[in-house]
């Protein structure tokens, strides 16, 4: 919604500026159409000219996230926490055997269904099973697991990054299809030199529409979006950054709680849960799973 809200302010305050310095909206009316597509056609096809099937799909779903927002609040990351918890002590208490099932098949697992918007996300619950599964079977190694954590985040970012860029490639080239809009009405204006100097005037008029659409679009919708965008994607990377903090601080001998701890210090600053917070939210785990 904030975009929107975003999106209004920024028409309310160009198109009601220019009627409040004595604009006519027929000559931008009438000439939108045309120059419309002209600068949303030359920027589609070349949109698609330069990114992969893959690319393209990741794009409009990233124009998806970046009106959705941020997927994670306060309560997500108390959550992931406390599931965190729950797998590493029944790996150190109950042993290999009793953690395999529910790394396994987690869609199964009573300590997934316990978070049902974590068990809801294929990819993440994917990863949290990948780096468990690594643990119980005698993967020990913190500096090594938090080398092939890394590697597999900045492997994931940049996959989500590429989307970002294509948004924020497509904004940078807006202002120049505005001119190719831009242009060919003055070449049709000149094409009508016999024409009345009002006549001419309205045509010359609807080829700057070109212009400015361009670079109305590029600096205050697709630039602002890919922007957007890219901030939802650091946070979501920070959740599953989240992840390897508390996984490396077991591997380094740490006991649940402390582990847990540590990662709780990691989160982001608007969501972390106090520590009062967490300590209410793992004595409030079901005892049968604890």
């Amino acid at each position: 919604m904030i975009i929107f809200f975003g999106l209004a302010i920024v028409l309310v305050c160009v198109f009601g500026s220019f009627l409040i310095a004595g604009g006519e909206l027929g000559i931008i009316a009438g000439a939108l159409p045309q120059e419309l597509l002209v600068i949303a056609g030359a920027g589609a096809g070349a949109f698609i000219i330069a990114n992969s099937s893959t690319t393209l799909r990741r794009a409009a779903a990233g124009v998806r996230r970046a009106f959705e927002g941020e997927r994670w609040g306060k309560a997500d990351y108390r959550d992931l926490l406390c599931l965190l918890f729950l797998l590493i002590k029944t790996l150190r208490t109950r042993g290999v055997v009793a953690i395999e099932s529910h790394i396994e098949y987690p869609e199964e697992s009573r300590l997934f269904a316990a978070f049902p918007r974590i068990a809801a996300d294929p990819a993440l619950v994917s990863f949290i099973c990948d780096y468990v599964r690594m643990m119980a079977m005698n993967f020990e190694d913190p500096n090594q697991m938090a080398d092939a954590m890394e590697a597999d985040l900045d492997r994931h970012i940049a996959e989500e990054y590429q989307a970002q860029g294509a948004l924020q490639t497509l904004a940078d080239s807006l202002p120049a299809l505005g001119i190719v809009a831009a242009v060919l009405g003055v070449i049709k204006t000149m094409g009508a030199v016999d024409q009345p100097t009002e006549v001419l005037g309205a045509m010359i008029g609807g080829a700057l529409v070109g212009t400015f659409l361009g670079v109305l679009l590029s600096y205050t919708v697709v630039g602002p979006i890919a922007s957007r965008l890219a901030q939802v994607i650091d946070a979501e990377a920070k959740y599953l950054s989240l992840v390897k903090t508390v996984i490396v601080a077991h591997l380094q001998g740490q006991a649940p709680q402390v582990a847990v701890e540590l990662g709780r210090r990691t989160t982001p600053s608007n969501h972390a849960p106090s520590f009062a917070e967490m300590e209410a939210a793992l004595d409030a785990l079901p005892r049968d799973l604890v």
